[in-house]
C-alpha cells in the first residue's frame, strides 16, 4: 500500500508563487505515472470530477500540462526522495482549489495533464489565492 502526503499549500496573493510537494512512501515510484489534480468549491458543489492539471511519467520524466496552467506551473520530481513537486507561479484567484496528488501504477499521462486511471490519491491540500 502506498501512502501519499501533500504539503505546501496555503494563502497567497495573486501574482505570487507556491510550491507543492507530494511524498510517496511504501513503494518506489519507478513504475508510476504521477499527477496533480485540483477541485474548486464550485466544482465540488456541482459534483464535477477533479481536473488533472499536470502529469509526469516517473521513469522518463516526461511532463504534460493542462492549457490553463501551461507556462505558469512546473511539475518535477526528486527520485531519491520519492517526491513530486508542483511549482506554481503567477497564481490567479481562479487557481483557488484543493490540490491532490495522484498515482497510477504502470500508468500513462494524457496530453492534457491527467492520468487514465488513479490507483492512489492524497488527501488534498488547500491553495487559496486572494485578489
Amino acid at each position: 500500500q502506498v501512502q501519499v502526503v501533500e504539503s505546501g499549500g496555503g494563502l497567497v496573493q495573486a501574482g505570487e508563487s507556491l510550491k507543492l510537494s507530494c511524498t510517496a512512501s511504501g513503494e518506489s515510484l519507478d513504475d508510476y505515472a504521477v499527477a496533480w489534480y485540483r477541485q474548486n468549491p464550485e466544482q465540488e458543489r456541482e459534483g464535477k470530477e477533479r481536473e488533472g492539471i499536470s502529469c509526469l511519467t516517473w521513469g522518463s520524466g516526461n511532463t504534460y500540462y493542462r492549457d490553463s496552467v501551461k507556462g505558469r506551473f512546473t511539475i518535477s520530481r526528486d527520485v531519491d526522495k520519492n517526491t513530486l513537486y508542483l511549482q506554481m507561479d503567477n497564481l490567479k484567484p481562479e487557481d483557488t482549489s484543493t490540490y491532490y496528488c495522484a498515482l497510477e501504477r504502470r500508468g500513462y499521462c494524457t496530453g492534457s495533464g491527467s492520468l487514465y486511471g488513479v490507483d492512489y490519491w492524497g488527501k488534498g491540500i488547500l491553495v487559496t489565492i486572494s485578489s
